[in-house]
């Protein structure tokens, strides 16, 4: 069987090479492809092809993606967490020198001199007090949002000599193992502001992170503060964020999104977009991102879906799979076997997993599938996609 992938931005070919030729056909044209695979493209408002059975993102975040929509027809949507990580860490990393040091008015300032050696120097001298700086060693970072990237960043940042506070009501297990013993873990985010010099974002932008550091939580920081966002733009209130720096509440905010309010602005440093920007994180997301569909389509596995559980079963041998997308409702398994035990079918191997108002099924079954097993399937209540692999 070849599967068919449509591209709806570049992707890296050190990706697409994952994706056999033999058993995939890959391009921006293909019709009725069984999934999408994108960087930026906005699809909200988009109607894809009934055929599409999965989206990826080459990227960690979705919100290009109208995930609740594709929930509903029972389409898994992967994104491509940590791939990107130490890029994006780097950069951070690269704005704690640029604020704590005034680089970038410095370097403009140096940039505009004019005339000949001597005076060049007297400027140089008469000049560089503006530009005095502080050292990170002994300086507080305050990391909010402990998953790859934060991780990443707050272990490096210790390095640095920096005391670091982390918080992340939700860390996972694995991401706590990979944070530094030096790292103060802190549940409340108020005690994180009130003792942080520098403070640095990395959640995704959902409903509840829209807004996180308003006017209320700027009040809360210590006088000349920074703040480095690295994550989304509306997770800090910009407008706020101008307030607080006019007021000396702030030092300085660095981060990845220019925007009309901020450009232009003293004590502002704004990048386009350029944390993932490297040759190496955009081929790392295009590995897993293809890696996930290739797994997904061939075997039915689950893995970095940001709607539907992570899911993987080994394959009996001899045997025909199931793969199930459904609401996750009582008595769900209860039915599909019911009607595998109809149809004649021994059940070989059966896995089931929830997450949230979701659920996924794999099933193995010993023997062919008859012609309407699957129409039959999909007339349970609350299956939302059935397919045969």
């Amino acid at each position: 069987m070849t599967f068919k992938i449509r591209t709806l931005n570049a992707i890296s070919n050190t990706g697409l090479s994952r994706l056999p030729k033999d058993e995939f056909e890959i391009g921006s044209d293909v019709a009725d492809p069984d999934a999408l695979l994108l960087r930026s493209a906005n699809l909200h408002g988009v109607e894809i092809p009934p055929s599409v059975l999965a989206v990826a993102r080459a990227g960690a975040g979705t919100n290009n993606i109208p995930i609740a929509e594709y929930s509903a027809r029972g389409i898994p949507v992967f994104n491509t967490p940590g791939a990107n990580a130490n890029a994006v860490k780097e950069l951070v990393l690269a704005a704690l020198f640029l604020a704590a040091r005034n680089i970038i008015p410095a370097a403009s300032f140096a940039h505009r001199l004019d005339g000949d050696p001597a005076s060049m120097d007297k400027a140089v001298e008469a000049g560089k007090k503006n530009f005095v700086g502080f050292e990170l060693p002994g300086r507080t970072l305050g990391v909010i949002g402990l998953g790859a990237i934060g991780v990443e960043v707050a272990n490096a940042a210790t390095g640095l000599g920096m005391r670091v506070l982390g918080y992340d009501p939700g860390i996972t297990v694995e991401h706590a193992w990979k944070l530094s013993s030096f790292v103060e873990h802190v549940t409340n985010l108020d005690q994180l502001l009130k003792r942080a010099d520098i403070i640095s974002v990395h959640v995704p932008l959902v409903d509840g992170t829209r807004g996180l550091i308003g006017a209320e939580q700027l009040a809360k920081m210590r006088k000349s503060a920074v703040i480095v966002n690295f994550a989304r733009g509306p997770i800090v209130d910009e407008l706020a964020v101008v307030e607080a720096l006019e007021s000396g509440q702030l030092r300085a905010y660095i981060c990845d999104f220019p925007s009309p309010a901020l450009n232009k602005r003293d004590k502002v440093v704004t990048l386009p977009h350029l944390g993932a920007s490297t040759n190496e994180a955009e081929e790392n997301c295009a590995r897993m991102a293809a890696d996930q569909l290739r797994d997904f389509l061939a075997e039915g596995t689950i893995v970095n879906s940001v709607n539907f559980p992570n899911a993987s079963l080994a394959r009996s041998e001899d045997t025909s799979r199931i793969a199930i997308a459904n609401s996750n409702v009582p008595n769900m398994v209860g039915q599909i076997s019911t009607l595998l035990a109809a149809a004649g079918l021994n059940i070989a191997d059966l896995l089931n997993k929830s997450r949230g108002e979701l659920a996924y099924t794999i099933v193995d079954v010993e023997g062919e599938l008859p012609g309407d097993l699957l129409d039959q399937i999909r007339a349970i209540e609350g299956v939302l996609s059935a397919r045969a692999l």
